[in-house]
């Protein structure tokens, strides 16, 4: 679900932005900042670095994958899964954004404005360090640290590419529209997005996240089983995963003036012949899913490498697309909407023969 977490708030966010009519650079733009916050919880997942350490230390007891999981578990899905420290972080990033946008050359200086936002921010960030420490210690407080050290790298790189964009766009040798600097107020607000949707997707993979953190709730506690099957769980949670990447496909393609069909070799459809793994292979749950999540995302690498469509995916070739045309963008593009269509191919073609399977017991 890593994936799908950044995607789904890339998705929405660009899809809501151009709804209400923003150019689709700055739906674009805002969507991909939006995508970062979304990965940014997961952060939290470098500590599960140590148990691989462990692992190399130890006498093999445990496999490499059950070590990384088993020390994930002491911090994953905790202080950077709030929605509570989403409402307090996001502002403070968007505080942040204000203060290096003051900083700007092109900006009106503002030195007063700057240091009260960067005193205020600065703030905000010791207050969540300070809750996780008297709330889970010493731990906690490094993972809400490194969660906001990420967090605030995001937003300066935010505001210095949307500088950098703007100016490229207002040089009368480039042939671009001009994307309007991102405002601090726009930011902060994707940042709460991202944030805000990335525990839900938690739901039926794994313990759900700490909802309120650092206080205590009993908010949807249990995992939300979607089939009393556990194969038949993975492979709905597999979907959804599907469908958001999908989505954000969909979703690039229409900020980009590109169809998201013509890029499609058709016979990405071959990887259908992947669903006699359902009969030759272990039926995979959420304990044991890896030759089935690896084996199926190989067949969608090599189709789009091998497979990919020669046809240009512009919209409208005689218009400028939203995002020019640079070398292989169109190639990569092909490749990864063919891997894609590959492996939902595979993945429907799975999930027919091992419904058959079941009928048949």
């Amino acid at each position: 679900m890593f994936v799908g977490h950044a995607l789904l708030a890339f998705a929405v966010a660009g899809l809501i932005a151009d709804w209400h009519g923003w150019p689709r650079r700055h739906a674009l733009f805002v969507a991909v900042i939006a995508g970062a916050f979304g990965a940014l919880p997961d952060i939290d997942i470098l500590y599960a670095l140590t148990g691989l350490g462990h692992w190399l230390l130890a006498d093999g007891a445990l496999s490499a994958p059950t070590a990384f999981w088993n020390a994930s578990r002491t911090v994953h899905r905790s202080v950077t899964h709030s929605l509570l420290v989403g409402a307090v972080a996001a502002p403070a990033f968007g505080l942040v954004a204000f203060a290096m946008q003051t900083r700007e050359p092109d900006r009106p200086r503002r030195p007063i404005g700057s240091a009260l936002a960067a005193l205020a921010s600065l703030s905000l960030f010791g207050l969540l360090v300070l809750a996780a420490l008297l709330r889970s210690g010493p731990l906690a407080a490094f993972v809400m640290s490194l969660f906001l050290g990420t967090g605030t790298l995001l937003s300066l790189a935010s505001v210095r590419a949307s500088t950098l964009a703007s100016a490229l766009g207002d040089t009368p040798d480039l042939n671009s529209a001009s994307l309007p600097a991102i405002s601090p107020s726009t930011l902060t607000l994707a940042a709460l997005w991202g944030l805000w949707s990335h525990p839900w997707g938690d739901l039926v993979t794994g313990s759900p996240p700490d909802w309120f953190f650092p206080a205590d709730s009993t908010l949807l506690a249990s995992r939300v089983v979607l089939h009393s099957d556990p194969t038949l769980h993975l492979l709905a949670a597999f979907a959804i995963e599907l469908g958001a990447i999908w989505l954000a496909a969909i979703t690039f393609c229409r900020l980009t003036d590109r169809n998201v069909f013509a890029a499609i070799d058709p016979r990405a459809g071959l990887a259908a012949g992947y669903g006699l793994a359902a009969v030759v292979t272990t039926p995979p749950t959420l304990d044991v899913s890896y030759h089935f999540v690896f084996s199926i995302l190989s067949v969608g690498l090599l189709s789009g490498i091998t497979l990919r469509s020669p046809v240009s995916v512009a919209r409208h070739p005689r218009l400028q697309p939203v995002l020019p045309s640079l070398p292989r963008t169109e190639s990569l593009l092909a490749t990864a909407l063919t891997g894609l269509a590959a492996i939902t191919s595979a993945f429907l073609a799975y999930v027919v023969v091992y419904l058959s399977s079941l009928g048949s017991v």
